[in-house]
């Protein structure tokens, strides 16, 4: 088993990544995490298939631009061609998520659209579109099993920060690991308020593009906070 092309901070931001998006329920015994490698951009890092809130730094594998594992036998996860075609098309993403969070579904399976509903949820100025895995292949099982599927929900992604998956769930990516962990955490909070808010009188008063691109610049400053906290309370119980 050949060691990971990447720094010691790097897997252990990785563990911590994963460990927090599980203790804050974005993740539960499925979904995972990725980062690019710092050593090789066009290499990029997991886990081997395994709850995330169990994951160790002895877990993490180096992944080729096939999304296969370098010199690595372990079982890696099925859906991992998912980061690998975002990596190969956005050479700007450092880190991506994918989760089944419960509350970001409904938006996935109806015409009611994922809009940002207050500052922490901004990064969705740029759009949540839905991918539909049936426009590229109606023989399936819902999984982003190899790389013609990945590369179809890259194509999905565009340049926007979060893709929803029809009966899935969804993908968001990050200049960080850290980034990339507050947006999936933030997602699922703004679609819980979001749900929240249609059940009240009057039309809801979304973010406009422009508050969405300034609210994402300030947060952006200010990604050591919830990661410190966060981090603290995940690894603490482990």
């Amino acid at each position: 088993m050949k060691k990971p092309a990447a720094s010691k901070a790097l897997i252990d931001d990785l563990v911590a990544g994963s460990r927090i998006l599980a203790d804050q329920g974005v993740l539960d015994a499925y979904g995972h995490i990725s980062a690019r490698s710092d050593k090789r951009p066009d290499h990029f890092l997991m886990s081997r298939s395994r709850a995330p809130a169990l994951m160790t730094a002895a877990d993490v594998m180096e992944l080729g631009p096939d999304s296969e594992a370098i010199s690595d036998k372990r079982k890696g996860f099925i859906e991992r061609y998912i980061h690998g075609e975002i990596y190969k098309t956005r050479p700007e993403v450092m880190a991506v998520v994918h989760s089944h969070s419960p509350s970001v579904i409904p938006f996935g399976i109806t015409r009611t659209k994922l809009r940002p509903v207050y500052h922490m949820g901004s990064f969705l100025w740029s759009g949540a579109p839905v991918w539909d895995i049936r426009t590229v292949r109606q023989d399936n099982d819902l999984l982003v099993r190899d790389l013609p599927l990945g590369a179809a929900l890259a194509g999905a992604l565009g340049k926007c920060n979060c893709v929803l998956m029809r009966g899935h769930g969804m993908t968001v990516v990050g200049a960080s690991i850290q980034e990339a962990v507050f947006r999936a955490v933030y997602t699922e909070m703004n679609a819980r308020l979001q749900l929240q808010a249609t059940q009240l009188e009057g039309p809801i008063e979304f973010l406009s593009d422009e508050e969405g691109r300034r609210s994402t610049s300030a947060n952006a400053g200010t990604l050591e906070r919830p990661w410190e906290v966060w981090k603290k309370r995940a690894l603490g119980r482990g």
